[in-house]
């Protein structure tokens, strides 16, 4: 079994092949791809390199899992059974340290992975429409990654633009060399280059996806940057380009919700690429041949295999009886207590497994609220929020709140519409407020309680591994 040094920013990573939980993790040529030290000299080539880039996102420590899993374990919506395999517990409870293998390895792999795209970024192809729709979608997802590690590993951009981000590297080894040691760029510079990689992806994608590949929902579509961007910017908090970016995908990308019930539930139901833009945006690919297996996010969250992670009462609380969203969470015994296991992940007991949603087109209508509210045009944020909100349950009357009374029901609708999305974390830390992590007592591995914004675990540590080989890069504070 290898096990190799897991060095910083993307440099060396073509070479890091750290495990986990006794098993390789990632070969260094992924099952789907073009290996680092291969050039890409074809169209084909150039798709096989985008396809082992996302097969890099589906692994347990990056998409797969832990960057989800996080998102809700480390905020309000979720916490660790007593009962449980052992897996990610001092995630649950806030002791994770700087030499943590799960957190390595999300450093690590996200910086792999953006190697992979500035590899495809850097071939001197000739422009045709199938180098820009690849090229375009290796400026997204590297776009995506960046905005994962921003978010975990520094403060929040909508109140500490200047304090450090992650190191950003936009140029492969080959150019760049492999020993160079970048040092952490502030927030705001990260999120200069996030929106200007979606700008450049959205500015060359055609319209429409081209046959380099299939076009369904498991690759990055033109008006998937725009998704991206809204986010990104909500995150920033510039909401007038939040509501631009967002209001573009409304308006020209065909995307719908789910119309009824029974639609709802075969949409969660299904685990298909979707090629009808109902619901999904992007998600990624977990085939039988591509997936994570017992380690899989569906595995860890299923009530019919681990099911250790589970979902708080105050959570639950929030779903009324006529909400569709509330059969997306199945109470059932666990030992002598009663829990409440997470059901959007339904399909483990098949080869082909659940997508793994990245991407909704109800986290966009809901970021059009926000932003519409912050803008000052609460008309606009109430028909928006209602889109969503009356979709979801029928028998819903129309919300007419005003003020900060509007802006709770939208960031509550938001917290029910993608809980056990992996967002959860990333709008409290946005937010910068204090908030309180249910005590589930009898029923929990263990808990803590009240994070504060000046805990200094709202943002994970640098690895250590990181610090030892470059010494450009410097540590969060407290670790």
């Amino acid at each position: 079994m290898k096990r190799t040094k897991a060095y910083i920013s993307g440099l060396l990573l073509a070479a890091a092949m750290a495990t986990s939980c006794g098993k390789d993790f990632l070969n260094e040529e992924p099952s789907v791809g073009v290996s680092v030290q291969s050039a890409i000299l074809t169209e084909s080539n150039m798709a096989e390199a985008l396809a082992g880039t996302y097969r890099i996102l589906d692994n347990y420590f990056l998409f797969g899992r832990n960057a989800l899993v996080w998102g809700d374990l480390l905020a309000d919506n979720t916490y660790m059974s007593v009962s449980n395999s052992g897996r990610l517990l001092m995630w649950n409870n806030y002791t994770w340290v700087g030499n943590n293998a799960e957190n390595l390895q999300m450093w690590s792999q996200s910086y792999y992975a953006i190697l992979q795209a500035n590899r495809i970024l850097a071939s001197t192809l000739p422009e045709t429409a199938n180098v820009n729709q690849l090229k375009g979608e290796a400026y997204a997802l590297r776009a995506l990654l960046y905005l994962n590690l921003v978010n975990f590993y520094a403060k929040p951009a909508t109140v500490y633009p200047d304090a450090d981000g992650v190191p950003v590297v936009t140029v492969p080894t080959n150019i760049g060399g492999a020993l160079i040691k970048p040092a952490r760029s502030k927030v705001s510079a990260v999120y200069d280059q996030i929106i200007s990689d979606l700008d450049k992806a959205f500015a060359i994608m055609p319209e429409t996806t081209t046959a380099i590949h299939a076009a369904n929902t498991n690759f990055i579509s033109r008006y998937a940057v725009k998704a991206i961007q809204a986010r990104a910017y909500l995150y920033r908090g510039d909401y007038a380009k939040a509501k631009d970016a967002a209001l573009l995908v409304v308006e020209k990308g065909g995307y719908s919700l789910a119309a009824n019930q029974a639609a709802f539930n075969t949409y969660w139901g299904s685990n298909a690429a979707r090629t009808d833009k109902l619901e999904t945006i992007f998600e990624l690919n977990n085939s039988a041949s591509a997936n994570n297996g017992v380690e899989g996010i569906d595995w860890l969250y299923s009530r019919a295999n681990l099911g250790d992670v589970l979902v708080t009462d105050d959570t639950y609380a929030l779903y009324s009886a006529t909400d569709m969203r509330r059969d997306l969470i199945v109470q059932a015994d666990r030992g002598a207590n009663n829990v409440n296991y997470i059901n959007k992940y339904q399909n483990t007991s098949n080869a082909d497994r659940d997508e793994i949603k990245l991407l909704r087109y109800a986290e966009v209508l809901l970021t059009l609220a926000e932003s519409y509210y912050r803008l000052n045009d609460e008309g606009n944020a109430r028909l928006y929020l209602n889109m969503v909100a009356q979709k979801r349950d029928p028998s819903l009357a129309a919300y007419n709140q005003t003020g900060t009374a509007l802006l709770n029901i939208i960031l509550t609708e938001r917290r029910k519409e993608l809980a056990f999305e992996g967002l959860r974390f990333f709008d409290l830390k946005r937010l910068n407020v204090d908030f309180t992590r249910q005590n589930m007592g009898a029923k929990a591995y263990s808990f803590y309680e009240t994070v504060k914004v000046t805990d200094d675990r709202r943002q994970l540590p640098i690895p250590e591994l990181e610090i030892a080989a470059n010494p450009s890069v410097t540590p969060n504070p407290g670790y």
